[in-house]
C-alpha cells in the first residue's frame, strides 16, 4: 500500500480509527422494554455496554416525544475494534443470506465506510431462542484515510469482501 499511494513513511498509511455500531428501535415508542433487549443484544455483540440514544425533538406523527429512548449505539476502539472486525469479516458476513459482497460505493468521501445488517442473528453470540425480535443494525467503520480509494484498499487488506 505504501508503494501504491507513494507514502514517504509508514506513519502516513491509513489505519482504522473506530467502529461504531448502532441499532435504532422504532417500536420503542409503544414499548420501552424493546430498547433494553436491543441493549442486551448489542452488549453481547460488541463486548461493551452501549449508550442509549434519546430523541432530540418531538414528532407528533410518529408519536415521538423529546427525550424518549429510541435506540442504542457503541463505539469500539483499539483491541475490541480489531476483534469485532475479525468476527465481522470471518464469521458474520459469510452467514448473511444472499450475500454478494459489500458495496464499494458506501464510502462518504472522507474514507469512512458504512454498511447495514438486516438481522443481528449473523453474530454467533446471539442465540435465536433468546431474542424477542429480529433487528437490523448499522456498522460504520471510520479510518484515517484521506480518500475513498485509500480506505477501500485498507479495508481490502482486512479481507472485507468487496466485489472486484
Amino acid at each position: 500500500m505504501q508503494e501504491k499511494f507513494q507514502y514517504a513513511n509508514a506513519m502516513q498509511m491509513p489505519r482504522l480509527d473506530k467502529v461504531v455500531l448502532n441499532i435504532g428501535v422504532g417500536e420503542a415508542v409503544n414499548d420501552s422494554k424493546k430498547v433494553q433487549s436491543a441493549v442486551q443484544d448489542m452488549t453481547l455483540i460488541a463486548g461493551q455496554k452501549p449508550v442509549v440514544t434519546m430523541a432530540k425533538n418531538s414528532i407528533a406523527t410518529f408519536k415521538l416525544r423529546d427525550g424518549m429512548a429510541i435506540g442504542c449505539k457503541v463505539t469500539l476502539r483499539r483491541q475490541r475494534m480489531y476483534e469485532f472486525m475479525d468476527r465481522l469479516v470471518n464469521i458474520a458476513l459469510p452467514r448473511v443470506r444472499d450475500f454478494r459482497g459489500l458495496n464499494a460505493k458506501s464510502f462518504d468521501g472522507n474514507g469512512n465506510f458504512a454498511m447495514g445488517l438486516k438481522e443481528q442473528l449473523v453474530f454467533p453470540e446471539i442465540q435465536y431462542d433468546q431474542i424477542d425480535e429480529i433487528r437490523g443494525m448499522d456498522v460504520i467503520i471510520c479510518t484515517t484515510a484521506k480518500s475513498n480509494e485509500e480506505a477501500l484498499e485498507l479495508l481490502k487488506g482486512f479481507n472485507m469482501p468487496f466485489p472486484n
